[in-house]
């Protein structure tokens, strides 16, 4: 690549805390691990519905639907053509997609860092307790090798 290459290229973005999101894989992986959210549905300035519930998905796919019921979210990049990303005091950060009028806000209920530590630490004492039994299964098995019957 020549010099002149080199300072013409694009820089990729750097968002921190606010900005506007417009890669969709960018969205996604964004949107991926938030957890369980409170979400508001947001039509022309004017609050539709609001709720609470746990994303269980984020795709993107143009031939399906973003889907939220029964305190499940299903959320397709596709059904929005960029994210926001804001801050609050209240609440801290959250996450606006905008379609035309429409806008769902996603606040997020749950930290990604205390899931992490939670799921490592899960992990950690099941790792401990299938090592105890394993451990305890073996000394069960030699002491019947020991048993005379």
């Amino acid at each position: 690549m020549s010099d002149d290459q080199l300072n013409n290229r694009v820089v990729a973005p750097c968002i921190i805390d606010t900005g506007i999101v417009v890669n969709k894989r960018d969205i996604k992986r964004l949107l991926f691990d938030l957890g369980r959210v409170r979400y508001l549905h947001i039509q022309d300035g004017q609050i539709y519905s609001e709720g609470e519930g746990y994303v269980l998905e984020v795709f993107a796919n143009p031939d399906r639907s973003t889907l939220i019921a029964n305190h499940a979210l299903y959320l397709n990049v596709y059904s929005f053509d960029y994210l926001e990303l804001k801050q609050s005091p209240e609440d801290g950060a959250y996450f606006d997609l905008i379609q035309d009028g429409r806008q769902l806000r996603l606040i997020p209920l749950s930290n990604p860092l205390q899931e992490q530590f939670a799921r490592n630490l899960n992990a950690a004492a099941l790792d401990a307790v299938v090592d105890q039994v394993l451990s305890g299964n073996w000394d069960l098995h030699l002491d019947e090798d020991d048993s005379p019957f």
